[in-house]
This record gives C-alpha cells, structure tokens and sequence, in this order.
C-alpha cells in the first residue's frame, strides 16, 4: 500500500482512536479536521446520505468553511459516482484549493455518506490515507447515530409518521456485507411506511430473512409489524425453525389483537454452506429468484396469514438449492401491486425487469436496490397508495 511520505498516517490514526470515542457526533467534524492535517490533509468534510439515498448533507462543524455545500445530489455530480460505485474520485473543480478527494464512508457495504478530503501534496498516497481515515470516521458515526437528533434531521428531508419513527430503529441496517452474502432493503414511502417491515440475522452459518406485511395503513398497523418482527426474533433466539416461528407470531398477534388485525410474511433460511434456501409463505407474495439475466418465481403453498385465529394453520417449508451469485428478492404487494393514474399495475415482470437490468450492469446489491426505487418512485410520480418493499440478497457461494 502506499502511504504518506512524511509518514504522518499512524500518528493520524493512532490520535483519533485515542479520542473518538469520547467524541460527540456534532464535534465529529473539527476533531477529525484537526487529527487529519498530521498526515497532509487540511480540510475534511463529512457528509450524511438521507433515507431515501437522493443526496447527502453536511456534517457542520465549528471550523467548517461558510462557503461549504450543504446538499450535494448523488445524481450527476462527482462525489454522486463516489457514492454509488464505492471510489475514491478526485474532484478537479479549478476553483478548489488544494487537491480534493471524495471518499465513501461505508459500514462494510452500509453507505453512509461521504468525506471531501483535501490534501496539500498530491499522490497516490492519498487515496489510501483517505480510505483508512474514512474506515474510522464510518466505525464512529454507527456507534454514535443511534443518539443523535443531528444525524437523525440529517437523515431526512421531512417529518417522518410515528409508525415509521418505530420501524426504522427496530429493523436491522438497510444494508449489509460479509464473505458469504450481501443484502440491501428500502421501505417507501420512506417517511410514512406504516405496516411494512423486514429483518435479517446471523446465525453461524445461515443467515435468516423474513418480509411483513401487516393490514391497513395506520400506526396500529406499525404496532402489528413490529409485534411480528419481534415475535419471530424471539422464536428464533430460542431454536425455533421456520414453521415453528411463523406459529409463534400467529400466537402473538391473536392473544394481542384477537384476530382482529394480521400480517402476511415470508420466513426463510439461507445456508451459506450449501446454498440450500429453506422457506414459507404465509399469505404472502412468492419469492423472486434473480439468476443472470432471468427471474425465476418460486412457489411455495401458503398457509394463512398470521394473526387470523383461524384454525388449521399449517405452514409448508420448500426447499431449493441457489448457485453462485444468485439473487433473492423478498417484496410486498406495494410493489408488484402498485398503479399509477391511467395505467396498469407495476406487475412481476416489470419488477423481474428492473432488477435483472440493474444486475446484468453489474452494479452491486446496495446501487441496484437504490436505482431501482428511485425508478420505481418515478413510474408512479413518487405517490405511493401502499407501503412497497424489497429486500434483496446475493449469496457469493460456498465459502
């Protein structure tokens, strides 16, 4: 790898760990600034994406220039194609001092904005200083966003419903990235989903995916999403299978709700050794397969929705085999569903469109999931009637 000349890296590094864990989210700006000029960097910005992954905002610190951009859109602009592909661009604006850089801040494949670094030498020292200054400042913005009203304004561009308040903190990062799978979700209307919901876990070597969706399009049908969610964790935090656990939310939902409100869901288990994918229905849309160019549907007999009391309820578990660098797509009938004024519904070949094309671009998980809402969003003029989800998984193979 090549460093700094002046050898400036580890003292850089090592005086950031030294602090930042007892730096606050909004002092995060001027302390990294201050630790980074040690190794030939005299500016760094950080910018924040927003929810719905349009643009991202600045991070303002005391020391930050007057003069900085506070919004920069992800489309058509240089720290945008930062963004999306992962690199670090230099940006050879003429006005700039210095020698700029924009350099993504991911969370393994979790996009969470970027940094503009400035450096005063240039080299090719600089993108590697960058990326390892970027890896750190990425670890302390996870850790601290979680209590922090400024990363929260700086996430959204509106109010957000009290439903979508809830759902947001209790699902798991829309993205994520190990050796064996990445997967990436997005939920909209970003700011006013009420009964939607996904989830994923780690469990050794299988990786757990699961969809709800719950009725009506209330903050009680937030309530009914979550109550799912966290049912099916608990089934599964105690060795339930898929079956098991499907039963376990119904049981839930009922003694909650007397069956008065449900849910439809997909529960499902991937083995990363294998590829072998274990999965049920209940009352739900079937999964999509994405394989190459083609999307294949995989049925599986539904049982009831959850929450419905009915008696008889009996979840059937199908099995199939995925090869290397498949995709799953696990999505609510918001998507599929979905119409604008004057024409048809969105439909299953349209979506298997939509995805496939993205795929055969050889984008990754995170950028297709985020053009293809953004497309998505366009066709229906961004008004949607329903909450509309996916939640999208590459698994790479056996290990």
């Amino acid at each position: 790898m090549v460093r700094n000349p002046d050898g400036g890296t580890e003292t850089m590094l090592a005086g950031l760990l030294d602090v930042i864990g007892d730096t606050a989210m909004d002092d995060l700006p001027d302390v990294v600034s201050a630790h980074a000029k040690s190794a030939g960097f005299s500016e760094v910005r950080i910018y924040l994406g927003d929810v719905e992954r349009r643009a991202v905002h600045l991070l303002p610190g005391q020391n930050t220039p007057a003069s900085a951009d506070v919004v920069i859109p992800i489309r058509g602009t240089t720290a945008g194609r930062a963004y999306q592909y992962g690199e670090v661009v230099p940006d050879h604006t003429p006005s700039s001092p210095g020698f700029p850089h924009w350099v993504p801040l991911f969370n393994g494949m979790e996009r969470l904005g970027l940094m503009l670094v400035v450096s005063t030498e240039p080299g090719d020292w600089v993108s590697a200083d960058a990326r390892l200054l970027a890896t750190l400042v990425a670890m302390a913005i996870v850790i601290k966003r979680g209590h922090s009203d400024t990363y929260a304004r700086l996430n959204r561009t509106r109010t957000m419903n009290v439903a979508a308040e809830a759902l947001w903190h209790l699902m798991p990062p829309r993205t994520y990235r190990d050796s064996r799978v990445t997967l990436t979700a997005t939920l909209e209307p970003a700011y006013q989903i009420s009964g939607d919901a996904y989830d994923y876990s780690l469990d050794g070597p299988l990786i757990h995916l699961s969809i709800f969706d719950a009725m009506g399009h209330d903050t009680a049908a937030g309530q009914v999403a979550a109550l799912a969610l966290a049912a099916a964790r608990s089934a599964r935090h105690r060795g339930a299978g898929i079956a098991e656990t499907g039963y376990a939310i119904e049981h839930e939902l009922v003694r909650q709700f007397g069956g008065s409100r449900f849910v439809t869901a997909i529960l499902a288990t991937l083995d990363t050794r294998s590829g072998t994918l274990a999965w049920a229905s209940f009352g739900h849309h079937p999964l999509l397969m994405l394989r190459g160019p083609r999307g294949i549907i995989m049925p599986c007999p539904p049982a009831y929705p959850l929450g419905t009391g009915l008696e008889g309820l009996q979840a059937t578990v199908a099995h199939m085999r995925l090869e290397p660098n498949d995709r799953l797509a696990l999505y609510t009938d918001g998507i599929t569903e979905a119409r604008r004024p004057g024409a048809r519904e969105f439909g299953m070949q349209r979506l298997i469109y939509s995805l496939t094309r993205h795929h055969a671009e050889e984008l990754s998980v995170p950028e297709t999931v985020r053009r293809f809402v953004h497309g998505f969003l366009d066709y229906h003029y961004g008004h949607l009637q329903d909450d509309s989800t996916v939640l999208l998984c590459e698994w790479f193979g056996p290990e």
